[in-house]
């Protein structure tokens, strides 16, 4: 084996091998999520001890506080496992228990997904400024004009993406078989 080939099968595992440095990411990921259950169950259980004050519009506030929650908590979910598959390794976890889509999204869909949460996460935060205005609530109007302009860009950003990988090719296209010749005349 030459030393130019030694270096390059060298340099080849090297960088492939390099995927694991992603792993200690996706296990903060973990702990994030962690942290966020924190968070969400300290919500349920503050308003959940405060029933008896909740006004119809505070109930409201509660669930969409709590939808928030569980968004980033599925974004979390989402980009750890399929992050993790896509470029570090398959995770072996059995066939019973795996959900439906892992494997099956890959860092175009992960985008979208993201993208999609990320939308859906500013349209709760713009609600729940609407539904503290119903209540009365003090807001400062350069806020609310802020709000409505990243979440419109926000959504923008994602009719992008989506025509942009809806237009782009999914795989290399593969060589069209070679047309069949006539058959022969019985002259």
């Amino acid at each position: 084996m030459t030393a130019g080939t030694w270096l390059n099968r060298f340099l080849s595992r090297s960088l492939f091998d390099a995927r694991w440095v992603m792993a200690p990411f996706y296990f903060g990921l973990v702990l994030a999520l962690v942290a966020l259950l924190f968070v969400f169950l300290r919500e349920l259980f503050w308003h959940l001890a405060h029933l008896l004050e909740l006004t119809p519009t505070s109930v409201i506030l509660m669930a969409l506080a709590l939808i928030d929650l569980s968004l980033v908590a599925n974004l979390l979910l989402i980009v750890t496992l399929a992050g993790y598959e896509n470029f570090v390794a398959r995770i072996e976890s059995g066939e019973e228990k795996r959900p439906s889509w892992m494997g099956t999204v890959d860092f175009g869909a992960m985008k979208m997904k993201l993208m999609g949460s990320i939308t859906a996460i500013s349209a709760i935060a713009l609600l729940r400024i609407f539904m503290k205005l119903e209540e009365g609530a003090p807001m400062n109007r350069y806020t609310l004009i802020w709000m409505t302009i990243i979440h419109g860009t926000l959504m923008l950003s994602a009719l992008v993406l989506a025509i942009s990988d809806r237009i782009s090719p999914r795989t290399p296209s593969a060589p069209s078989p070679p047309a069949a010749s006539p058959p022969p005349t019985g002259r």
